[in-house]
């Protein structure tokens, strides 16, 4: 019986114990979602979660928390009590205690944390302390269409009507044809439709003309090239001028990229370019070299690594170049390995311009596709690396840039904003279409311009901006409108009144000049006397020029040291205040049949005596006969001046000028023939995408490009609208626009109509007619002309594409 209790006792003793232990384990091990989450939540996600990496740790998820930080696991699973994250929360020292600052996690605090990672720091299956960040496909994808509605086929307007279908949302109405004419024709050309061409499309009832014009559009390599020119200029920092081109620090790909845009060249050929680039267009991988020191975040390779990523895949990768990003997903170790396929040394990676003596690893973001051998020289590390950027399961380059061109035509990027491709589409099958059918059409950009231009979604009305949703809860309720670009605007100026300069400062080879004859004669520099002069000296030369009819062409091009003004027949026709800008002057309109009276008045400038001097060539051809006139010892020189009509009021004393014999102004008399033999066979109009930047432009909104620039803002500042207002700059380009426009001897309903169909692709209401009329006044002057331009220059109508 002793026995038999003894094993009975023994027996309770041990399931008394086993159910003792179960529950002190039970105890011992605290409560994950009650207990564990809420001390991590209120004292460690707030700088350790998937926007706030600090030290490379997030805990929003279960696996990042088990990778740890950028100095290993903060759980050791062998050695529990050696755990990282026990250590931090408990030690004195200030530079690496945690919390950081602030109150210090109190007993119970850290006792339930210890217990729990002495437990397994087990994770509640699927808990997440922020709803993971929303991972874009990287596969490409064609997404079904959906049934065409009410017989609109086009694929772009299928996805757009149903989508507007399904949430009750209405469909944008329909825009007219002049609305329609001048929208694409900026959107295409950067250019306004022709006055004529705006009446003949108007008239015009074939249902096909949309289609044609988009078609003819596209099909002008030329307008097309210089327009797009502006685009890829910011989206490549690209310039002609600016920070590091003296000092070699940065390099133009000028000619490539204009050749590439003149040829249409496929967008995958033109990506693998850039990113394995040759000798004529290395600047952009080059980037810039800043000179002093910089941050380890603008070193070349990380340069390179930045624009690589923001450019082709519309992803930031600034934010990682110096820790782990807080806006996205990318590490400090991602955007340091694409920087190392560029690099030709090895990198170590620097946290916040600290080294952490860990050397970074060449390395492609999507390693699913395929990776970069980095045992490879820098040049074949180049071409892997812009294989696999262009891979065709790579679906994300696509779509980045057709989202670029959505957001160029319609106002808004289907992802917004358009470098930011790691946040959700508001409409998925409408961006992965963009992107699949540009790679089914041979990455052919001008068949997805096409594409988006021939919807009935680009030819409706844009919406009103005040009308314009929120974007935080953005829905699409048709095409926004758009600020013309500083390009637009300067181009649609000259182009209104003819006053395009004749040289450019982009080192290209236009396309489109005809072939003219040689000019016979040679222009002379002339003055009164010898030279030097006194500053401020006035000289005026005369010469009759006698015509039995009014020539086809009549133009002529001038120089003056320092400046001029020429006069045909008792009218100023032109003036020009740099000897170094030749000014290009159509003649025709202000000669007449008989004698006409030239008058080229001319002052030196200067802070003393100095060389003057004027310079003249005029062309005339009447059918197959040319004539030339030149500045030479037959033209008459006074050092009287006339008044601003041409007048003198004492009779001059004419001496024959003097033709001078030393030339410190060679440059401009080997380029100002070329300059004349243009204007009889003129190419396109030069462009301000072929310019140097100015202060009118960058009031505009042109920036200076020394960063990628995707988007320029849609609004003027204050400063920007006074400079508008009261800039010298527009103010001579108006005054000589105005000059222009006189030649032409309009009558002031003549002109008033010609501006308001050139600008704005319309007629004038009546009650527009009759304004115009009372700011020109019965007999247009060049100060009521200039104040009429400006006046519709200023109009949101003119400004702004609807």
């Amino acid at each position: 019986m002793k026995s038999c209790r003894s094993h009975s006792l023994r027996h309770l003793t041990l399931s008394f114990l086993s159910a003792a232990a179960l529950v002190a384990t039970a105890a011992a091990e605290p409560d994950f979602v009650h207990e564990v989450a809420p001390i991590l939540k209120s004292r460690c996600v707030e700088c350790h979660s998937d926007l706030k990496k600090k030290g490379g740790l997030s805990m929003n998820l279960e696996e990042s928390f088990r990778a740890g930080s950028e100095n290993g696991p903060i759980v050791d699973a062998a050695h529990p009590e050696k755990s990282l994250l026990l250590d931090l929360i408990t030690t004195d020292d200030e530079d690496t205690q945690m919390p950081p600052t602030g109150k210090r996690l109190s007993a119970a605090e850290v006792s339930t944390l210890r217990k729990w990672v002495q437990a397994g720091a087990k994770w509640e299956p699927g808990f997440a302390f922020k709803k993971p960040a929303y991972e874009p496909p990287l596969r490409p994808r064609n997404p079904e269409l959906p049934a065409a509605m009410e017989g609109r086929p086009n694929p772009l307007d299928r996805i757009i009507d149903h989508y507007l279908a399904d949430k009750n949302l209405p469909r944008p109405e329909p825009l007219d044809d002049a609305a329609f004419l001048r929208r694409v024709h900026l959107d295409l050309t950067g250019l306004l439709p022709d006055a004529a061409e705006a009446r003949t499309f108007i008239a015009d009832k074939d249902p096909a003309k949309r289609e044609r014009l988009v078609d003819a559009l596209l099909a002008d390599n030329t307008a097309y090239a210089e327009h797009w020119l502006t685009f890829w200029n910011d989206l490549l920092r690209n310039d002609y001028a600016g920070t590091g081109y003296i000092d070699g620090g940065r390099k133009q790909i000028t000619g490539w990229l204009y050749e590439a845009l003149y040829q249409n060249m496929p967008y995958d050929e033109f990506v693998r370019a850039l990113v394995a680039p040759s000798a004529d267009n290395e600047g952009f991988a080059d980037g810039i070299k800043w000179r002093g020191s910089v941050s380890a975040a603008q070193t070349t390779p990380m340069q390179y690594a930045q624009s690589v990523g923001q450019t082709f895949l519309g992803i930031n990768l600034k934010c990682a170049s110096c820790h782990d990003s807080f806006v996205d997903r990318w590490k400090l170790s991602e955007a340091y390995g694409l920087a190392a396929i560029y690099s030709d040394t090895p990198l170590e990676l620097v946290r916040c311009d600290k080294p952490t003596g860990k050397p970074a690893v060449p390395g492609w973001l999507f390693p699913e596709l395929g990776t970069v051998d980095a045992n490879l020289p820098k040049a074949e590390r180049l071409k892997q690396l812009a294989a696999l950027i262009t891979h065709p399961q790579n679906g994300r380059t696509p779509r980045a840039i057709t989202n670029r061109l959505w957001q160029r035509l319609m106002g808004r990027g289907i992802v917004h904003p358009v470098d930011a491709m790691q946040s959700p589409p508001w409409n998925e099958d409408l961006l992965d279409y963009l992107g699949f059918n540009l790679a089914e059409n041979h990455q052919d950009l001008k068949k997805t311009l096409r594409l988006i231009c021939l919807s009935q979604a680009y030819q409706s009305k844009a919406e009103s901006f005040s009308e314009a949703p929120m974007e935080a809860n953005y829905a699409y309720h048709g095409p926004r409108p758009k600020r013309m670009t500083a390009e637009e605007i300067t181009d649609a100026i000259w182009q209104i009144c003819g006053t395009a300069p004749a040289k450019f400062d982009a080192p290209v080879q236009r396309h489109g000049s005809g072939k003219t004859p040689p000019l016979a004669q040679k222009e002379s520099w002339i003055w009164t006397d010898t030279n030097p002069v006194p500053a401020g000296a006035k000289a005026t030369f005369r010469k009759t020029l006698k015509l039995q009819k009014v020539p086809d062409l009549a133009a002529a091009v001038i120089s003056a040291d320092n400046s001029f003004e020429l006069y045909v027949n008792g009218r100023q026709v032109s003036k020009g205040d740099d000897w170094e800008e030749p000014v290009s002057i159509p003649l025709k309109d202000a000669l007449r049949t008989g004698d006409n009276e030239l008058l080229l008045v001319v002052t030196n400038g200067g802070a003393g005596p100095n060389p003057a001097g004027a310079l003249f060539h005029a062309l005339l051809v009447q059918g197959a006969q040319r004539a030339e006139l030149v500045s030479d010892a037959t033209w008459e020189a006074t050092t009287s001046v006339p008044d601003d009509r041409g007048r003198f009021n004492r009779k001059p004393d004419w001496k024959p000028a003097v033709v001078l014999t030393t030339n410190p102004w060679g440059k401009i008399t080997q380029s100002l023939p070329m300059q004349l033999t243009a204007m009889e066979s003129p190419g396109p109009m030069v462009r301000a995408s072929l310019l140097k930047s100015d202060t009118l432009m960058r009031t505009l909104g042109r920036p200076n490009r020394e960063q990628i620039v995707t988007t320029r803002p849609n609004d003027l500042t204050t400063l920007d609208a006074m400079d508008l207002n009261n800039g010298a700059l527009l103010d001579d380009r108006l005054a000589e626009g105005a000059r222009s426009l006189l030649a032409k001897r309009l009558t002031s309903t003549e002109l008033a109509s010609y501006v308001w169909r050139a600008s704005l692709s319309r007629e004038p209401t009546q009650g527009e007619q009759q304004l115009a009329l009372s700011l020109l006044g019965n007999q247009p002057s060049a100060a009521s002309v200039q104040d009429f331009l400006w006046g519709i220059f200023m109009l949101p109508e003119f400004q702004i594409i609807r």
